[in-house]
């Protein structure tokens, strides 16, 4: 019985307790006499555990000692027969081996092996089993390489392999435990010094059907071994890279049933490893190795089972690819803007400080030894699967995360906001409240003036900016002579407002438009020019029979001159190409028959309310940008609707990513076939737009255009460069571009090659955006999603050092997308998302302003500032008119809380605009909830934080060359005013104690799907730092979580589970957190908006337009009407229900897995999809160490590709 005691689990199996009781009892005694005692006990001891499964899985069952008693008669007794040391011990089977580990079995089989090579000669039975069983636990023991370079057993394997090379039966288990052994760096090293590698040769061969189980397992063996770069070096300076490729192209020719796949891969991991050198690359190049493999894997195409071998093959020439420099001059913007303050520190103050000689495109050094860091999307993969990973960004120290409200500024230089809060002084005793009658709007009632805060260091009269157009009511157009003539093209008229909301109401309007519009018309308008001109080239006819305008040009097609009436003084702005280049050839009669004296008409209904192209020209005529922009883009001009249909997330084709960096490869191999012409480049004054009618015409010399060079680098198929940002030397990835001189029936290829973000959602079904003119004359005018075979991946084109942070060896990405054209000679504009310009949002708020009544809505345009280029940052004050001028009415009216909302402090992230678009019109709207919502709160709202990144086509940044939302501490009033400022109403609301209720900026996010908010939180940032001593006696708040809870019932396209609270070091100078932490503001936050669609709710598998997005601007409105039940002290204890939402909040709060997490400096959260990277980075997992070495089943061991997105964070 005493046995029993050391054998709980087993009390069920008397017969097996008595064995095992049996067998320690011989252990402890040493019995080494009894051996074949021991013998019989364990074979009967094994004949149970196989015949019976129930006693199998209790022997290895945790917390039974069976195992150790047999390891323990194994360690006592180690002469007894193969059966027992491999069957016995793996009762369980492969899949036991760790518990075998565990429990301490490989130091004695190591012990074992040890001891049995001292035998002369050594038993070659026994060498056999060990060696299969040390082949089998060693890839689950984590040190078993230090394990068997400690006992001194490398040396025993290897000389067993070097003197027994005919003996295959005994090699092949020495070669997989070799293999074991060399996973090891040091171990690798160690056994590269003995001569394995040259080992290895000796038994890597040409095609052979005999033996090719111990070919696939040398093949393993040196493939780990290569991995060292000692070995690698070693193996090239002997030519064996040669040898590598000539073994493989012989298995490729002969092994034509593909029964050798696992071989031929076998070598390819063996030149992927010594290609992680730069001398491996090198003698791969020399060697023809690019052409080699190109040549074999495109053969390979046709059989699916043998892709991984076309992956492979793809990664070592994506790998070996020589490094390019960017065809650039410099990778410093295209553009300068002097700076005011040079920082004394900063990306920018290295910038300024480069000698002019310095070559900033690419480093000598930038191709070194190491492999490129081709893992980041892996290893942040690897880190969020791990469920022990510590985020050392997540705040941890206590006395930071808690709020200390500093205004950092005296008192007495705060006052100069008072201007900017004249709610809290007015009295309305001018104004009739009382009157049921709504008071008639006149252009010259005064709601207050532009205000100009003057930034630090400068003085500006209010008048001087009243002369830029910044004062909305003398800017506005329709309230002076000049603004009422209407320009001389294409215009928009209103129609009838119940039919705003629809774009195929009536199917005779769109035959109407569609019979006004023909090529013929388009031919005629090449160019049309706003230039201080009185020659009549357009024709502006009105006719009272019809609403529609018509317009008539008398212009020859064949001229390229500008033409147009005097329609604005001052500054002449030109509306973008409209013309073909040539004609369809169906169509060149009737085009030839018209004279320059013929007219014809076009007429373009309008369907947007807040859309004004005569406003909006006006507009940007006040707008100042570096470049001095003079034309206006089609799309900005026309506007923009959304489409009447789902835009469904793409489906990715199998293999895409693959197939295109087959193409960029051949770029290498075939170079006679590569054009390399450039057929647009800012960088050359003197450049000339090509007369060819068969190649693309581009252009990006409008408000927000971003594109820097053109390249035709073979027939349909261009290489796109982006230009930075100014005063920057990185940040490409906000792109916005006309083409034109299409020819319909072509799939052309674009490429944009340096782009820098390690992934993008054009991995996950997000298309870029194209917007057709003659789609938009055809009464659609609007963008839509685009292209096919889209994917984003790492290209050739190495970024130096400078432009990469001081990391050397890094490379730039390519955005590529083909896209076929639905009309010849179209005028057509690609971007990266909707844009929304400065200047729309101007038009936009003067519409608002021109629109409402007066008598029920307070709306205040001020102008906060003036960015570095001079243009106006607009501040923007929604709220209720008071009931009536009674003392109540108005104290009511002045205690109103405040809600602060902010965007586009980022340019590229065009989704905020439309967002806070959404949010202004409701605002703004006639509905009981926006009129409520108003009566109940007091909006300051800045629309753009960012008009200067905007204007210039910048992604990320200011004129200044720094993203703004990392100013957010310490903002200089020269270099960021707007943010200066910004930061300045709320310091001066902290100061008269009139904290809002709500401070949110609105962002983009391009790597995550869905709508949802970053709050502050110390509890949750604890919690999720196991920091549970300082957070449990901590008491907070919970309503920061009842917005985003309040949003995820009532927003489709919200999502609960991808919200964070956590407080991180790198975003502790965002405008988030500092508004938290300094300001006081508990409800503080950044909502994000992605740039791709949905993956639940409502509008799950769609991509997102700007219905949606503005949309979700509305419902932020919604939930604040909602917030505001949580938050009244007369309704508090009369919504217990609502209640429920914070208190079911706090019991999860704990489940917080998902940190915003630094990544390239932007407010993003970790990358968590999984995404197909085999054929694109250095990611494939290294040679499968499985249970069964011996096994080398096919369909076992393939990776394929896969597109799935895990959703892998859950807050509630």
């Amino acid at each position: 019985m005493v046995f029993v005691f050391f054998l709980p689990s087993l009390t069920n199996s008397s017969r097996i307790v008595g064995l095992l009781a049996q067998l320690e009892k011989i252990n402890s005694e040493s019995l080494l006499v009894e051996t074949d005692t021991a013998r019989y006990v364990t074979s009967k001891i094994l004949h149970l555990s196989q015949s019976q499964e129930k006693i199998r899985k209790e022997m290895t069952a945790k917390g039974s000692t069976g195992i150790e008693v047999l390891l323990s008669t194994l360690e006592v007794s180690f002469v007894l027969d193969k059966y027992f040391i491999y069957d016995c011990l793996f009762l369980g089977g492969g899949r036991r081996a760790s518990v075998l580990v565990s429990k301490g079995g490989t130091q004695i089989l190591l012990q074992l092996l040890l001891s049995s090579s001292k035998e002369s000669p050594p038993n070659e039975e026994l060498m056999v089993l060990l060696h299969s069983l040390l082949a089998k636990i060693g890839p689950k023991d984590k040190k078993f390489g230090v394990k068997a370079r400690i006992n001194g057993t490398l040396t025993i394997t290897l000389n067993l392999v070097k003197q027994n090379l005919q003996n295959h039966r005994l090699i092949l288990p020495c070669l997989q435990v070799l293999r074991v052994y060399s996973t090891n760096s040091v171990n690798a090293v160690t056994l590269g010094k003995n001569g394995v590698v040259e080992l290895m040769f000796k038994i890597i061969g040409p095609f052979c059907k005999k033996n090719t189980s111990l070919m696939k397992v040398a093949l393993d063996t040196l493939a780990a071994l290569l991995k060292s770069k000692t070995n690698a070096r070693k193996a090239v300076e002997r030519g064996y890279i040669n040898v590598l490729l000539t073994t493989y192209v012989d298995w490729h020719r002969h092994d034509s049933r593909h029964r050798h796949m696992l071989i031929r891969k076998g070598i390819l991991q063996s030149i992927k490893s010594v290609t992680n050198i730069k001398l491996g690359r090198k003698a791969f190049i020399d060697a023809n190795g690019m052409k080699t493999l190109y040549n074999t894997s495109q053969e390979c195409l046709a059989v699916r089972t043998l892709d991984p071998l076309v992956n492979t093959s793809s990664l070592i020439m994506r790998k070996c690819f020589p490094k390019n420099r960017l065809p650039l001059p410099t990778i410093k913007s295209a553009f300068h803007f002097q700076l005011p303050v040079i920082p004394i520190n900063g990306p920018v103050a290295q910038l300024y400080s480069l000698p002019p000689e310095v070559d900033d495109v690419v480093d000598e050094s930038d191709d070194n030894d190491d492999i490129e860091t081709e893992t980041e999307i892996e290893n942040e993969n690897e880190d969020d699967q791990d469920p022990h990973f510590k985020n050392d960004d997540i705040e941890t120290d206590i006395n930071k995360l808690k709020p200390k409200q500093e205004l950092g500024r005296p008192i007495e230089e705060l006052k100069m906001y008072e201007r900017f809060f004249p709610e809290l002084a007015d009295d309305f005793q001018e104004c009739d409240l009382i009157s049921k009658e709504p008071k008639p709007f006149t252009s010259d009632v005064n709601l207050g003036g532009p205000i100009i805060v003057p930034t630090a260091g400068e003085e500006q009269s209010v008048g001087a900016n009243h002369s830029k157009g910044t004062a909305v009511r003398e800017s506005h157009p329709l309230q002076t002579e000049e603004g009422n003539r209407r320009p001389a093209f294409l215009d928009l008229p209103k129609k009838d407002s119940k039919k705003d909301n629809s774009i195929q109401q009536s199917d005779q309007e769109k035959l109407l438009s569609c019979q006004c519009i023909n090529n013929d018309i388009v031919k005629g308008l090449d160019r049309i020019s706003l230039q201080n001109k009185s020659n009549t080239g357009v024709i502006l006819k009105k006719e009272s029979k019809t609403s529609l305008p018509t317009l008539t040009c008398n212009k020859p097609c064949q001229q390229v001159s500008s033409c147009g009436n005097v329609l604005f003084e001052g500054r002449s702005v030109q509306l973008g190409k409209l013309c073909c280049t040539g004609a369809d050839p169906e169509e060149e009669d009737d085009s030839s028959s018209y004279s320059s004296g013929e007219q014809v008409t076009l007429d373009v209904p309008d369907i947007l309310p807040l859309h004004d192209p005569d406003l909006y020209i006006e507009i940007v005529k006040n707008t100042t940008s570096v470049p001095e922009y003079a034309e206006v883009a089609y799309p900005d001009y026309f506007g923009h609707i959304p489409p009447p249909f789902k835009e469904p997330i793409l489906e990715r084709p199998y293999g895409v990513q693959r197939t295109k960096i087959s193409q960029d490869i051949e770029r290498l191999i075939y170079q006679n076939d590569i054009i390399d012409r450039v057929v647009y480049d800012l960088d050359d004054p003197s450049y000339m737009v090509p007369e060819e009618g068969d190649i693309l015409k581009f252009n990006s010399k409008f408000e927000s255009g971003n594109l820097r060079k053109v390249i035709h680098i073979r027939k349909n198929e261009y290489d796109l460069i982006l230009n930075s940002d100014i005063n920057s030397n990185h940040y490409h990835q906000w792109f916005y571009f006309e083409v034109s001189g299409m020819r319909t029936g072509i799939a052309y290829r674009f490429n944009i090659i340096n782009c820098e973000k390690s992934n993008s959602q054009f991995n996950y079904g997000m298309q870029p955006l194209m917007y057709s003119v003659q789609e938009a004359l055809n009464a659609r005018p609007w963008w839509m999603r685009v292209g096919t075979d889209i994917c984003y991946y790492k290209n050739h084109f190495s970024r130096s050092s400078i432009a990469a942070g001081g990391q050397k060896g890094k490379s730039y990405y390519t955005i590529t997308f083909t896209v076929s054209f639905p009309h010849k000679d179209d005028v057509c504009y690609f971007a990266y998302h909707y844009p929304y310009k400065y200047s729309t949002l101007r038009m936009h708020l003067q519409k608002l302003e021109s629109t409402h009544n007066p008598q029920q809505i307070y709306f205040r345009q001020d102008v906060l500032c003036e960015t570095l280029s001079g243009n106006s940052c607009p501040l923007v004050n929604i709220t209720a008119m008071p009931n009536s001028n009674y003392y109540e009415h108005i104290c009511q009216f002045r205690n109103r809380p405040y809600i602060f909302l902010s965007a586009r402090v980022h340019p590229g992230e065009t989704n905020s605009s439309w967002v806070m678009k959404g949010t202004l019109e409701y605002l703004m709207g006639n509905n009981p909830t926006a009129q409520s919502l108003r009566e109940s709160y007091i909006f300051k709202i800045i629309p753009m934080l960012n008009p200067d990144g905007v204007i210039n086509g910048n992604h990320r940044c200011s004129l200044s060359g720094e993203d703004l939302n990392r100013q957010w501490q310490n903002p200089n009033p020269d270099l960021h005013p707007t943010i200066y400022h910004a930061k300045g109403l709320l310091q001066y609301l902290a100061a008269i104690r009139r904290l809002p209720l709500v401070f949110c900026d609105y962002h983009g996010h391009s790597r995550k799907k869905n709508v949802f908010l970053y709050g502050c939180s110390i509890k949750e940032t604890m919690w999720h730092t196991n920091v549970n001593a300082a957070s449990c006696e901590l008491i907070e708040d919970i309503g920061y979580r009842a917005l985003p809870k309040i949003l995820s019932h009532i927003a489709p396209a919200f999502c609960m589970s991808s919200c964070s609270f956590l407080v991180e070091k790198s975003k502790e100078s965002t405008a988030r957190v500092v508004v938290w932490r300094e300001i006081g503001v508990q409800r503080s936050y950044t909502m994000e908006s992605t740039l791709c669609g949905c993956d639940q709710g409502k509008y799950k598998g769609l991509q997102i337009g700007t219905r949606e997005l503005e949309e979700m601007g509305a419902k932020f409105c919604t939930g604040l009407f909602r917030l505001k039940r949580l938050t009244s002290p007369l309704e508090y204890n009369l919504t217990p229900s609502l209640l429920d939402i914070e208190n079911e909040l706090i019991e999860s709060s704990c489940k917080v897995t998902s940190p915003t997490t630094y990544i390239l400096d932007e407010d993003e959260p970790r990358f968590l999809e999984e995404v197909d990277y085999s054929a694109e980075s250095n990611d494939e997992q290294d040679i499968e160490l499985a249970d069964n070495s011996g096994d080398y089943d096919t369909c076992a061991q393939e990776d394929g590709l896969s597109d799935s997105e895990i959703a892998r964070t859950h807050l509630l």
